[in-house]
């Protein structure tokens, strides 16, 4: 496993490379990645094509946000260009926060999906994002079911998280596998005297 000195954007092209020579090793059927602006999707379809990987690269964006006035941050152009270049992009609901966070939001309590989610951020953000976005392409047929893939996540730009992972469904969520984890943030504390 390779750990990273610092979460973020400066980790994306190695936490790709990283993932993506794995999915070549294991024959992964897809590479699952975050991208709000296209940005790390077409910096991981010009990898993929570089480094020999002939899977599916599947590019997960959240549904259109109401402080942008129903617009996505990524823009109907760059959309096109990735599946143009053979990608799948999938718009949908977080999976372990969407509805339930408006609910707790308004009755100001915790709820279970809340709890998963903080949990696998004790592994770093990207861990939770990796393993959400794995879900959130099985939800919407992008991948197949059943069948390890590499999954990407971050802490709010880039990726700096890799993992080899089973999801399930959003209904069995439970049941999701992480198998393997290929690189993340170190992040650890100083010590102070």
């Amino acid at each position: 496993m390779t750990v990273f000195e610092n979460t973020g954007k400066e980790n994306a092209a190695e936490a790709l490379k990283i993932a993506i020579l794995k999915a070549v090793e294991i024959n992964a059927p897809a590479i699952v990645l975050p991208s709000g602006t296209g940005e790390t999707g077409e910096l991981a379809v010009k990898m993929a094509g570089e480094l020999g990987y002939h899977g599916k690269i599947v590019v997960v964006r959240t549904v259109s946000k109401a402080v942008l006035s129903g617009a996505n941050k990524m823009t109907p152009e760059v959309k096109a260009r990735l599946e143009a270049a053979g990608a799948a992009v999938v718009s949908c609901a977080h999976a372990l926060s969407a509805g339930e966070r408006g609910i707790s939001g308004k009755f100001k309590g915790v709820y279970p999906l809340e709890l998963m989610a903080a949990t696998l951020r004790t592994f770093g953000q990207g861990m939770k994002v990796a393993f959400e976005c794995a879900v959130m392409a099985l939800d919407t047929d992008a991948i197949p079911y059943g069948v390890p893939v590499v999954s990407l996540g971050g802490s709010s730009f880039g990726v700096d998280t890799a993992v080899i992972i089973t999801p399930a469904y959003s209904a069995d969520i439970l049941d999701t596998k992480i198998h393997e984890v290929l690189c993340k943030p170190g992040l650890y504390p100083q010590k102070t005297e």
